[in-house]
């Protein structure tokens, strides 16, 4: 195809497209593509009108993760002082905050039948990192049962859900 007069048009639609879409963006912006665009929440299970409680904030969490949560669900999360039950518990936790499993059988009162917990930890290598295995083992100690895992930017997270209750026979 070459410099056909076709792809030459088309490169300049396409330059024109790009200088008039970046023409407001102010200099030091950052721009990002849609495509690349991470969908925490998404990834998370999150969605509107959830209540999702968040403990563990600390100067190392991710502001990103946060924001996409607060936008998904479309509401503030809320923190250890609510008295709502919740839907979801993001848990930032990293080696040396104290004992997992205990910290997890605090935490799962405000929990609803059907919610689950998210324990976000850095990635592996990341100062602060816990290994998958601490984290399922004490969540089998806090009588939780971890589902799945994801990454999230600097972070992994583990999903953990409390058991599902028999049902009556008949």
């Amino acid at each position: 195809m070459g410099n056909s007069p076709d792809r030459l048009a088309l490169e300049r639609l396409t330059m024109f497209a790009c200088n008039y879409l970046l023409s407001g963006v102010e200099e030091d912006t950052t721009v990002v593509a849609a495509a690349d665009a991470q969908n925490y929440a998404q990834k998370l299970g999150i969605t509107r009108d959830m209540v999702v409680q968040e403990l563990g904030w600390d100067e190392d969490t991710d502001d990103d993760i946060r924001a996409d949560i607060e936008d998904a669900s479309g509401a503030e999360m809320v923190d250890d002082e609510t008295d709502e039950v919740v839907d979801a518990i993001l848990l930032w936790w990293r080696e040396g905050d104290g004992d997992l499993a205990d910290e997890l059988m605090d935490i799962v009162s405000p929990l609803a039948d059907d919610g689950f917990v998210w324990v976000l930890t850095p990635k592996t290598g990341q100062p602060g990192y816990v290994d998958q295995s601490e984290i399922a083992e004490a969540a089998e100690t806090a009588g939780l049962t971890s589902t799945s895992a994801v990454t999230l930017g600097g972070w992994s997270g583990s999903r953990l859900v409390q058991p599902k209750t028999p049902t009556k026979q008949r």
